[in-house]
């Protein structure tokens, strides 16, 4: 799979990064004047070039200034459900953590990490997990259509927003999956427990899970949050 994405990348560097002595792909995109550095987790079964989310945030937001990077999370085949990927969260952590030590070494600070879907469900894991050692390697957080599910498979993870005091996007479509509509109130509460008067819970209208046909406002919102906080002045 690494290999057919390499071969259809137009916009950015393929880079090899390594976890736990294996090797995993990454997508390395710089702007022209880089402000920080954005590292991006794909949702459930995908990749680091998905078409929907991904790709458009990757190439997206290097527009609006900011260094990107897109990494291969660990997958199982297409059918599997959420409690499929429950035991697979814990291999999530070495991946995001190499990640992290690339930009660090690469791109540098700020470092925002955008997650969508099960990519925010890993991303959580590895914050419960870790505790305050991962906190202090990132400055904020976006959360695309965070809480989904299978029908009759609730989380069984808690999110970790309430642990998070840097500024964090809580950003969801109109037409998302139950779950992630259902639990909008529970992670709004949690932001207002994380503190930071930055935060946000944001609403995209008409958009869907996967914001099919809206990747252009997907990134504007991203970006536009983006600016209120790291204002493209400082």
């Amino acid at each position: 799979m690494a290999s057919e994405i390499v071969d259809s990348i137009l916009d950015g560097e393929p880079v090899t990064l390594e976890a736990d002595g294996q090797e995993f792909l990454g997508i390395f995109t710089e702007a022209d004047e880089p402000r920080g550095s954005v590292l991006v987790l794909h949702g459930r079964g995908f990749h680091p070039d998905w078409h929907t989310v991904v790709q458009p945030l990757r190439v997206g937001l290097v527009e609006h200034g900011w260094n990107t990077l897109s990494i291969q999370l660990p997958v199982l085949e297409k059918q599997a459900k959420y409690f499929d990927y429950v035991p697979i969260f814990p291999y999530a952590i070495p991946r995001i953590e190499a990640a992290l030590d690339f930009l660090e070494k690469n791109s540098g600070r700020p470092i925002v990490i955008v997650t969508h879907s099960c990519g925010s469900h890993m991303a959580q894991h590895w914050i419960n997990e870790e505790g305050d050692e991962a906190l202090r390697r990132f400055d904020g957080y976006v959360g695309i259509g965070m809480g989904a599910t299978d029908y009759r498979q609730p989380m069984v993870e808690p999110f970790a927003l309430d642990k998070m005091t840097m500024p964090v996007l809580d950003l969801y479509g109109e037409e998302d999956y139950p779950a992630v509509l259902r639990m909008a109130p529970e992670r709004a509460e949690m932001l207002r427990e994380g503190g930071d008067p930055r935060s946000r819970q944001l609403v995209a209208p008409g958009a869907d899970h996967y914001f099919v046909d809206k990747g252009d406002e997907l990134v504007e919102v991203v970006a536009g949050w983006l600016d209120e906080v790291w204002s493209p002045s400082q």
